[in-house]
């Protein structure tokens, strides 16, 4: 089955070229691509993807926005922040409205194809940079109340290098395991964290 694929984007090259690249790769599908976030909001709960590419800087209502208005709508969509903004201002607005992972606009083709899998995956892909700036971020913070005494050796391994921005695939390898037992791991401690994303994972990780 392929993963159906959304955009909103107003570049009119830019979002061209990215349901050209959708409708070339094997195991996707571009079911539509709009220009606004108000265009977006009307068509999306009927198309109904699987995971929507959103830019932030939109006409009129902006990207930030949209994503909180189609979560309300659409709750089980996976929305994947597509922008040239890395500031920790944007990506935290972005992630708190509800999406999922965040990616820059100079993201090579593979890594975009190998991030929506992600996200459809039940993962939070994010390039290295910005897993970077989300990481300073929280180190910055302090401690926190939340434990992660009760994760493994193995988990805390696991997490650690989610924290520097790997993907799954990235971690299996380096851990010598396969990719469903990263999988399992992830879903370990997201239960033990009693979190949903990575992005709040990585938090409590941090503080400990």
């Amino acid at each position: 089955m392929s993963i159906t694929v959304s955009i909103v984007e107003d570049n009119e090259q830019l979002r061209t070229t990215l349901a050209r690249v959708l409708a070339r790769a094997e195991g996707f599908r571009c079911v539509s691509h709009y220009g606004s976030a108000e265009e977006a909001l009307v068509g999306l709960p009927k198309d109904n993807p699987e995971v929507v590419l959103m830019d932030i800087n939109l006409p009129g209502m902006n990207g930030v926005e949209c994503v909180r208005q189609l979560k309300q709508l659409v709750p089980r969509v996976n929305v994947v922040m597509l922008t040239v903004y890395e500031d920790t201002d944007n990506i935290f607005r972005a992630l708190k409205a509800g999406a999922s992972g965040y990616l820059l606009k100079r993201t090579k083709t593979p890594e975009l194809l190998e991030a929506v899998r992600e996200v459809q995956r039940g993962g939070s892909p994010m390039t290295t940079h910005i897993a970077r700036l989300v990481t300073q971020s929280f180190q910055s913070a302090g401690p926190s109340a939340q434990p992660t005494e009760n994760l493994s050796q193995r988990e805390q391994e696991v997490l650690d290098l989610l924290s520097q921005g790997f993907l799954y695939k990235e971690i299996a390898e380096k851990m010598g395991i396969g990719y469903e037992t990263v999988h399992t791991y992830i879903r370990r401690i997201y239960e033990k964290l009693q979190v949903r994303t990575r992005t709040e994972a990585v938090a409590k990780f941090l503080r400990r």
